[in-house]
């Protein structure tokens, strides 16, 4: 029961972690509770997909399919709180930097610049028209797959890449992927999988699975030649690139 227990209370800090909704406060916070719940990013990544996906099939209702998409979209931020959008806008104003230095001192700036500004809005757009173009049968698997598959990414990224960033209160989260947390992320991730393998023609999810790779190869090329490593910036960015690539490539397979 004990074991239950904690890892209940590690699947509910995930989801409080990549969302705005909070969790009870008699659970209780500790640095263990804090790294077990990397594991179950995809997890949370899948209830954050189906949210987007439930919002979207009630807006479509009423609503032209393009808007219905586009509030949905907007209801994922809503959710999230645009915490990995933010990050995505903060690696493309790093990246901008003469050196690795130089690089991190901008990514730890509040304020937005042209290369991030551009690149969030480039993604919501490729994202927002990627979605409008697949099919409605498969939409709603699509986003599961896509939200859930993105955190697996970054959870790879963390287990995978030394962490370089400035904010010491983030290393024990990252030193804590250990076996146990990828192997809980890609029990989840595989069984997303099957899921969608109900719905999507082995095929086209095939492509949508090589377009989650492309996209989280995409973002370490572009932030570990500089940095030589990932920071929670770079986590946002992975994960915003390999959602991106999954639309991309489920578009590409049908």
């Amino acid at each position: 029961m004990r074991f239950l227990r904690e890892e209940t209370a590690a699947a509910l800090f995930a989801w409080q972690m990549l969302t705005r909704v909070s969790i009870p406060a008699s659970i209780e916070f500790n640095r263990a509770r804090q790294r077990r719940a990397i594991g179950y990013y995809p997890l949370a990544g899948a209830l954050i997909g189906i949210c987007i996906a439930a919002f979207w099939f009630a807006a479509q209702w009423l609503l032209p399919s393009p808007v219905a998409i586009l509030l949905a979209i907007a209801a994922g931020l809503l959710l999230t709180g645009a915490f990995h959008e933010d990050g995505l806008a903060d690696t493309a104003d790093g990246l901008g930097g003469r050196d690795a230095a130089a690089a991190l001192a901008i990514m730890v700036d509040s304020r937005i610049g042209v290369f991030g500004a551009a690149a969030l809005w480039l993604v919501l757009a490729i994202k927002a028209a990627a979605l409008i173009a697949l099919p409605a049968a498969v939409l709603p698997m699509a986003l599961l797959f896509a939200h859930a598959g993105s955190r697996l990414s970054l959870v790879i990224v963390m287990a995978t890449s030394p962490y370089v960033g400035a904010n010491p209160e983030a290393k024990p989260t990252t030193a804590g992927v250990g076996a146990g947390g990828l192997i809980r992320s890609a029990l989840t991730g595989f069984a997303v999988l099957a899921a969608a393998l109900t719905v999507v023609p082995a095929l086209v999810l095939a492509g949508g699975l090589i377009g989650l790779i492309i996209g989280h190869a995409a973002g370490r090329l572009l932030y570990e030649r500089k940095l030589r490593g990932h920071t929670g910036d770079c986590l946002g960015a992975t994960q915003q690139l390999s959602e991106l690539g999954v639309y991309l490539g489920l578009l590409a397979a049908l």
